[in-house]
């Protein structure tokens, strides 16, 4: 723990928002910079930034002033400024958010690498999901500075631990609806207000039985029932909004006047409004206490 050490003697190096450099210094001079104040001779300093600047492929811009460079190779001047540092810790908060979306996925696949080659603990801060799920080995979920859960981005998506975290992962948004797992003589039925649904899997579902409870569906965890021979997990919509995205489409609905979205196929859309039949897969349903949010499983 490190708390009590004043900055200079954590050994963290950081990569801000905004890169932070010398306007009047060369992208060289930037990253040697830390490295003259604490006394490293010139001939340490060259070998550490060449170094850094192979790593980084960015010997060509070693010249170049900062307003001379684009946003993301001032980015990798000040991820090369902390790399010739070597410290035990990288601490990364948000450097990605003054890109443009094609530089951040491009950015995203360069960190990944560089975490490996480096080896080195790499404490990455993020409001951006994507980022989360594709550079953690293991993510910490904060709400308003409390930790909802710390697990492996697998985890966090198919097993959160209540529903901040849920709703947190993944885009569309997960969907939830509060209602009672009621026992009927067709087996269990989840009911809301008049909307019902009947569930499969009478072992996983019925300690549950007559318990205040909240749905999490993932619009991934939905689609259109075509000629399928089940009454488990189906419903009647009335879509009143559509998106088609080439590989896939989003359609819009209301359970008890809450909206909810669901992916299909994309041959399976039509215009806008239309009557459709859903199907939720059972298997990836996920289940909260309606009054604490919390996953019952």
């Amino acid at each position: 723990v490190v708390n009590a050490l004043p900055p200079k003697d954590r050994d963290i190096a950081i990569v801000f928002q905004n890169y932070a450099l010398y306007p009047h210094m060369t992208a060289y001079e930037n990253m040697a910079f830390g490295l003259k104040v604490r006394g490293f001779s010139k001939e340490d300093i060259h070998k550490k930034v060449s170094e850094a600047a192979n790593i980084l492929e960015i010997n060509d811009l070693l010249d170049r002033k900062p307003k001379a460079m684009s946003g993301g190779q001032s980015q990798r001047i000040a991820i090369g400024r902390a790399i010739v540092r070597d410290p035990q810790v990288f601490l990364f908060d948000e450097p990605l958010s003054n890109l443009d979306a094609q530089l951040r996925g491009h950015m995203r696949v360069e960190i990944a690498a560089l975490h490996k080659r480096l080896n080195t603990t790499m404490i990455y801060v993020t409001h951006d999901q994507v980022e989360a799920m594709t550079l953690g080995e293991r993510i910490i979920v904060l709400n308003k500075g409390v930790i909802q859960q710390i697990d492996t981005p697998q985890n966090i998506y198919t097993k959160p631990a209540n529903k901040f975290v849920a709703s947190f992962i993944g885009s569309p948004r997960i969907n939830f609806l509060d209602g009672v797992i009621s026992v009927s003589s067709d087996g269990l039925v989840f009911k809301s207000n008049g909307f019902e649904i009947k569930l499969r899997d009478k072992e996983r579902f019925i300690r549950y039985a007559n318990q205040n409870v909240s749905i999490g569906v993932k619009p991934e965890h939905m689609h259109l029932a075509a000629n399928e021979e089940t009454d488990f997990g189906v419903f009647p919509v009335e879509i009143y909004g559509s998106e088609l995205l080439g590989h896939e489409g989003h359609v819009f609905f209301k359970l008890n006047d809450i909206p909810w979205t669901a992916k299909v196929k994309s041959a399976d859309m039509q215009k806008a409004p239309w009557t459709a039949k859903l199907i939720i897969e059972e298997q990836h349903l996920l289940l909260f206490d309606a009054a604490t949010g919390l996953a019952l499983e």
